[in-house]
Parts: C-alpha cells; sequence; structure tokens
C-alpha cells in the first residue's frame, strides 16, 4: 500500500531552481536512500513531505493511515528535564494510562459498589495499554538510549548540561520511537559513533514501516536501503537497490545514453554525406533521395538527446614536499589526563612510511586527543612518542576551528601561502569548486560542506608527508567523500585518520588501532576484516571462560531453559494476535442483522467469542510473566 507519493513537484528560491518534476512514490516497507550534492534540495524535499514548506507546484499526497516521524518535530525543550524523562514523553498517552490503571487498582481495594463498573474499565483500559506497547515502552526507551551511546548516568543527567550531539541523539530516539510508520531520515548517522551507527543500522533493519533517509554514510546506505532516489540537476532519478547497486545502474545507465548520442551523432554525419554525394549529382531523382534522406536526419535531430554533464566536483592530490624517514611514528606506552580523570593508557603505535592507519573507538575515548597530544597541543601524563627523520606534519580539524571567521576564501588561503600568486590561488580554489565572486564570501558565511573544502584546499598545499586527519569526511557529500578517498589512495605520504566512515575505512586502511581506556589493540586490515577479527576475538574469550564439568552442563540447562521460554514468548505473542484477529472477525460477524436475529446463532459465536476470550486471558497472563522477565 502506497504511503506517500509525490506528483510533479517543483520548487525554486527566487530564481535559482531547486528541482522541477519531481514525482515517486514510497510504499509500506521501502527503505530509500536520498543521494545528491551539497545544494541539490535533498532537505528541501524533506521539508516539503512535512508540510515545513510549501511547493510552487506539483501535489504531495499521504494515505489516512502514514504517520510522518521527522527529527525537527521532536526538539527538546524542557532543559531540565532529564534525557531519559525526555525519550518517554513520546509515550506521554501511554504513561497516562498507566497512572490511571494503578489509580483503579487502589480503588478497587477499597472495595466500592460500583466494583463491576471499575473491574470492567481495568480490564478494557489494561487491554488498550497492552495493545500499544505501554509493558515495554520503559525498556525501548532505555534500550534506545543505551544503543546511542548514552550510559545510566548521562541518562539522569538533565537536557540543559549536554553536549549537541547528544541533543540530537535525544531528537533521533523521540523519533525512532514516536510510532510513525513513515520515517524521514536527515543525515541520521551525524554525531554517532561506530557502535551507535550500528545500533541505529539494526533497528531500522527491523522497523516494520518505511523510511527515507539523506546520508552521506555509503556502508549505512548499503546495509539498510533496498531504493535509492537521487537529486541531480534539478530532477528526481529513481533506482532500485542500495547505494552501491544504484552506482553500478547509474553507471550502466550514462554509458548506454553516451553510446545512443555517439551512434546517433555517427548516423547523422553518414546520412548528411549521402545528401552532399546526391547533391553532387544534382539529378531529379538524387534530389530526391537527398530530400529523403534529410526528413530522416531531422526525425533523428528530434529524438537526439544529449547525456547531461555532470555536476561539478573536486579532483585533486596531495602532494610531498620530500619523502622523510621509514620511520615515521613511534609511540610508547602514552597516557592522557584531564582534570585527574584519566582518558586512556598504555597506547603504543607504531606507523611506517606509506602507511594508511586508522584510529577507531567509542565517542569520548580520547581519539582526537590523541591526535592533539601527538601535535603538541595536550602534555601527555606518561609515556612518549617520537616522529621520524624529515617527517612534516598537516591536520584536519573536524570542529574547523583552525579557520578565521571574519576573512574571506581567497585571503584564507592566500595568507597561509603569501609566496603564491593570485592566479595560482584562484586556480586552486576553483578545483575545491569556490569559482568567481564566491572566492569573496566570508569564511563565516561558509556551509559545513564549504568550509571543509578550505581545508582540505589548505593542507593539499602544505605538501606534507604526514597527515592527521579527524573525521575528513564529515560535512562532505559523496561526491566529494569520493574525490577525498582518490587523493588519499594515490598520497605518497603517511596517513593517520579517526573516522567512522567505514566506507572509507574498507577502501584504504592498511591497518586499524582500536582506542579506549586501556590502550589500543591492533587489526591489519580494512573494517569489514576488523570486525570478523574483533567478533571472533569475543567468541574465543567466551570459550575460554574455565567452567566445572557440573557448572557447563548447569549453564547450557539454563541457556536452553531461556531459548525455550523465550520461544515461547514469542509464541504467545502470535496467538495472543491470532485470537484477537479472530474475535473482531467473529463481533463484526455477530453485529449483521441477519445473524443477531437468529438466536441459536448468536448463542453459538458468542460461545466462542467466550472461549476464545479466556483462552486469550490464560495466554496473557503466561506472556506478561515471560515479558516481564526477560524485558527488564
Amino acid at each position: 500500500m502506497g504511503l506517500l507519493s509525490a506528483s510533479n513537484l517543483n520548487k525554486a528560491f527566487g530564481a535559482d531552481l531547486i528541482f522541477s518534476g519531481v514525482s515517486f512514490e514510497i510504499q509500506e516497507n521501502d527503505r530509500v536512500g536520498l543521494v545528491g550534492i551539497n545544494g541539490s534540495g535533498k532537505t528541501t524535499l524533506l521539508k516539503l513531505l512535512t508540510g515545513e514548506m510549501q511547493p510552487d507546484g506539483g501535489d504531495i499526497f499521504k494515505a489516512n493511515s502514514t504517520v510522518l516521524g521527522y527529527m525537527e518535530q521532536h526538539v527538546c525543550r524542557d532543559l531540565e528535564r532529564s534525557a531519559y524523562s525526555e525519550v518517554l514523553t513520546v509515550f506521554s498517552e501511554l504513561l497516562e494510562m498507566e497512572k490511571e490503571l494503578e489509580t483503579i487498582s487502589l480503588q478497587l481495594q477499597a472495595k466500592p459498589k460500583d466494583i463491576d463498573r471499575l473491574i470492567e474499565k481495568q480490564a478494557v483500559l489494561n487491554d488498550r495499554f497492552v495493545a500499544q506497547g505501554g509493558l515495554t515502552c520503559k525498556s525501548r526507551a532505555r534500550s534506545a538510549l543505551l544503543g546511542l551511546g548514552f550510559d545510566d548516568e548521562q541518562m539522569g543527567l538533565p537536557i540543559a548540561v549536554l553536549s549537541g550531539g547528544q541533543k540530537a541523539k535525544l531528537q533521533l530516539a523521540k523519533m525512532l520511537l514516536c510510532g510513525a510508520n513513515l520515517l524521514l531520515l536527515d543525515e541520521p548517522t551525524n554525531h554517532l559513533d561506530i557502535s551507535s551507527v550500528e545500533w541505529l543500522e539494526d533497528f531500522l533493519r527491523s522497523y516494520t514501516g518505511a523510511f527515507l533517509v539523506i546520508s552521506h554514510d555509503r556502508y549505512f546506505l548499503d546495509r539498510v536501503t533496498n531504493r535509492t532516489f537521487e537529486m541531480e540537476n534539478h530532477r528526481l532519478t529513481l533506482y532500485k537497490g542500495n547505494y552501491s547497486t544504484y552506482l553500478a545502474q547509474k553507471d550502466e545507465n550514462n554509458l548506454a545514453a553516451q553510446r545512443k548520442y555517439d551512434n546517433t551523432q555517427k548516423e547523422i554525419k553518414r546520412i548528411e554525406g549521402i545528401v552532399a554525394q546526391q547533391r553532387q549529382w544534382n539529378k531529379e531523382r538524387s534530389i530526391r533521395t537527398a530530400e529523403s534522406k534529410l526528413k530522416v536526419i531531422d526525425r533523428l535531430e528530434k529524438t537526439l538527446e544529449k547525456p547531461e554533464e555532470k555536476p561539478d566536483s573536486i579532483h585533486f592530490d596531495f602532494g610531498i614536499r620530500q619523502r622523510g624517514g621509514n620511520d615515521v611514528l613511534s609511540v610508547e606506552n602514552l597516557s592522557l589526563s584531564f582534570d585527574g580523570k584519566q582518558l586512556f593508557q598504555n597506547v603504543n603505535l607504531e606507523i611506517h612510511r606509506g602507511e594508511r592507519i586508522f584510529l577507531i573507538g567509542p565517542n569520548g575515548c580520547g581519539k582526537t586527543s590523541l591526535l592533539k597530544t601527538l601535535l603538541g597541543v595536550n602534555t601527555p601524563a606518561a609515556g612518549e612518542f617520537r616522529f621520524g627523520a624529515g617527517i612534516e606534519t598537516g591536520y584536519y580539524d573536524q570542529i574547523q576551528a583552525g579557520l578565521h571567521p571574519e576573512k574571506t576564501v581567497i585571503d584564507e588561503i592566500w595568507d597561509s601561502y603569501p609566496k603564491m600568486t593570485q592566479t595560482d590561488i584562484r586556480n586552486a580554489l576553483a578545483v575545491f569548486l569556490f569559482k568567481g565572486d564566491d572566492v569573496f564570501k566570508s569564511v563565516e558565511s561558509l556551509s559545513g560542506g564549504e568550509r571543509a573544502r578550505v581545508l582540505l584546499l589548505r593542507l593539499m598545499l602544505s605538501r606534507d608527508n604526514f597527515l592527521l586527519l579527524d573525521e575528513p569526511t564529515n560535512h562532505l557529500d559523496i561526491g566529494s567523500c569520493e574525490a577525498l578517498e582518490a587523493a588519499l589512495q594515490s598520497y605518497e605520504g603517511t596517513l593517520l585518520i579517526v573516522s567512522h566512515d567505514r566506507y572509507l575505512i574498507n577502501k584504504i586502511a592498511d591497518r586499524i588501532y582500536y582506542l579506549d581506556k586501556d590502550g589500543a589493540q591492533e587489526y591489519l586490515g580494512g573494517y569489514d576484516s576488523y570486525l570478523e577479527k574483533s567478533h571472533m576475538q569475543i567468541a574465543e574469550a567466551a570459550e575460554s571462560v574455565p567452567e566445572k564439568p557440573n557448572e557447563y552442563k548447569l549453564q547450557k540447562e539454563r541457556e536452553a531453559a531461556v531459548r525455550k521460554e523465550k520461544a515461547e514468548l514469542k509464541r504467545s505473542e502470535a496467538q495472543i494476535d491470532k485470537i484477537e484477529t479472530e474475535i473482531s472477525e467473529l463481533k463484526a460477524e455477530l453485529s449483521k442483522p441477519e445473524v443477531a436475529s437468529d438466536y441459536e446463532a448468536a448463542m453459538e459465536i458468542t460461545e466462542k467469542i467466550e472461549g476464545l476470550t479466556w483462552e486469550s486471558e490464560e495466554l496473557f497472563h503466561r506472556w506478561s510473566v515471560l515479558a516481564q522477565k526477560y524485558q527488564e
């Protein structure tokens, strides 16, 4: 069933056309990735779908059953409320029901005169509470916060003291739990570390509704989407499949369109040659042939469709000024503390010339702090590090603190490299898509993606042979990510990169260090290789735990009992749903005039309803016991 559709949508801001002729439909269980360069209109399209903006033309149709979920609808307004309480606000109706049930329970203990009415009210309210997920809403709220990286202490903190990233996570948690059957997600993986992104992927893969997601995380798109919408050249093109499938389809379509265009051009030139020859002969029959061929040319020219030019994208290389020694960096037992609190300890790294090393780990583990320690910004509490001979370091700052808001784009670069000519500076800026008057924009007015391009250009011009990059793909659209990826692959120097971009890690990593409070664990290969090896380590650690023979047997028996009860829990849920459906169908049958007027038929259906109701209550009692046991 269609949840939402758009027909021939158009949107412009003044003379700037954003997109036109946009049409699509989203069905139940669709998982759609929306991709395109920054500024192509992706977020604008989402705002049209939510009603925050109005289209200049076209129509949007939403089914009566469609409930939209969008992060902007879930802003955290009460800054004194705790993070956990804020997420629970999406279940306000269920919490009110829970309070009412508690009140009724207290009233029943007093054995009032209207006890029958209260019991009936309690039963009806309890059925509604259970059906709408009241028994699990608190555990789901806590699970969502844990999955997005909150610990129990952070859940109790007031919103006012949370970081911007944590507030964004709260909005995301509220939206995921709000009961919508169509989610509109705009860069949901921003501010999330890898473990939180993986939790979000698992949530979306098991989500029963549909979603439309904007993301530049290509690994994420590959894992959660089954359709791809591309916004390019003011139009929306629809593809089946995830991001990698879409790329292959797009390349194939572009190649086919180019071949058709080239072949048609060749055919027109061939026929034009025939026409020229026929005219030279200047005979009546030849003239008629030429006129006939001209009509063929006219038809071909009308069908001739030139392939659209690709949007401007950056293409660049990181060169090096000098080669440097084979031993680039040695770190021995490095520890770092802030205000007496230890961030990490016993970090050991060995990096050699030409290696591409990635540093990963949960948010807050100290990855950025480690880079800044190597750059001399932070003073280590213990340990030491040494750079090799001839090593020159360049740094990319994820928070873009190295830029000067008051400067223009051209001055930001020129002041760093005053020996370059204006022509050289402008040519370099043009490569990074700053053309014409764009070079005179103030840094303060730039978007996050534009600032990222300025930083990358400044880094490229440094020609340093050891680059320390902190989340370099943040703020970049997919095209720019791919350009950066290509530049890093061809770089002759050495790389140490902090990143949660798993697609990038898989493409270029030689080794990965996983950082936590106790040190840095080394893994050879890319992200998928790290994932496989880390899972093997967890499994081996679990197997190596010594157990007495009888303890082992008891443990296996307990695990078997747990599996059996969990299976029973699922079967009970399914059986309760089935019985409720049967009861609803029987009640609908009973309400028919021809059945209601037939006493025997009515009594037979009533008895069936009573029997099913009793069976449902028995199942629900058992389900409640098991649900409380395994969902706390």
